[in-house]
């Protein structure tokens, strides 16, 4: 049975990794069979400089999910290089490397730092930043991705991926503007924009008032945006959102997509991405699979 998959020149052992920001830097966890097992791992976003994040309360609670506004909190890209990375590089597994700069420049800068370590597979370029002082995110602009994009793998010796916004009214002529400017791959989604008010005090429950929805809640949303995205682009798609079990990841994977990665799921079940894996060897038993690729896409439609 064939469960490998590839995203440009990197290959990976098997389709599930996790969610950037979801999977925490405690070493205590990385000598776990479990761990050791997964096709990729992605460490939280990284940006140039450290972030202290966004003020407090960072996460709350949703009906089928959760809220998030923790501000890419990090230790920047020279620190996670010289303390993190080592650590991370240790474990065996292949690393999807998350980068978010704040101008073209910075992301070329971070592509260029990571371009002189090594035990990197892939650059997942986080594209949820201004767009260079305009409201909109990167990942809302096909212009702006773009020109992003391009300037990264001018410089990257890694295959890139391009992670898009969900917020948005059509994702794929972003996608599709990604893809043209050189991306190796997509990552989809990230998450939805919302927000909790306490009604007691009317006031926000989150420091920063707004953050972003993750969870079973988005789902049925982001497997949509798959599957329309994997009928227009040709290179490989990274699937999120709401995948507690292997049954789930099998419907972005069915829709097109080629890795899929465990996010939520993961502050209540640790063990949720191995989990998730064994499902889907079993499905693939159970249904005489040999090959991952033969259920890729693979969407039966009237």
């Amino acid at each position: 049975m064939n469960i490998s998959v590839r995203i440009g020149k990197a290959k990976f052992q098997n389709p599930v990794t996790v969610a950037s920001g979801t999977f925490g830097h405690s070493e205590k966890y990385y000598h776990l069979r479990e761990v050791k097992k997964l096709g990729a791992l992605t460490p939280k976003t990284v940006t140039l400089k450290a972030r202290e994040g966004n003020p407090p309360p960072r996460i709350a609670e949703t009906p089928s999910g959760m809220l998030n506004a923790i501000g890419i909190e990090n230790p920047g890209a020279d620190e996670f290089i010289k303390t993190k990375l080592p650590a991370l590089k240790k474990i065996g597994v292949p690393l999807i490397v998350s980068i978010l700069g704040r101008t073209d420049e910075e992301f070329k800068m971070l592509a260029e730092k990571f371009n002189s370590v090594s035990g990197v597979s892939v650059l997942e370029l986080n594209l949820s930043c201004p767009n260079l002082g305009k409201k909109v995110l990167v990942a809302q602009d096909p212009e702006a991705t773009s020109r992003v994009v391009g300037a990264v793998k001018k410089v990257s010796k890694y295959p890139v991926v391009a992670k898009l916004s969900p917020n948005v009214t059509d994702i794929v002529p972003i996608a599709k503007a990604a893809e043209a400017a050189g991306a190796d791959g997509l990552s989809l989604v990230n998450t939805f924009a919302g927000m909790l008010i306490d009604i007691k005090t009317r006031e926000a429950v989150l420091g920063n008032v707004t953050g972003g929805v993750s969870g079973p809640a988005i789902r049925p949303m982001a497997v949509h945006m798959v599957y329309k995205t994997a009928k227009e682009v040709k290179i490989p798609i990274i699937a999120m959102g709401g995948i507690m079990t292997a049954e789930d990841a099998l419907q972005y994977i069915i829709a097109g997509a080629t890795m899929v990665a465990v996010g939520t799921a993961n502050f209540i079940n640790p063990r949720a991405p191995a989990d998730v894996l064994d499902g889907i060897k079993a499905y693939m038993r159970k249904n005489k699979i040999g090959d991952i690729r033969e259920i890729i896409g693979s969407l039966q439609t009237l």
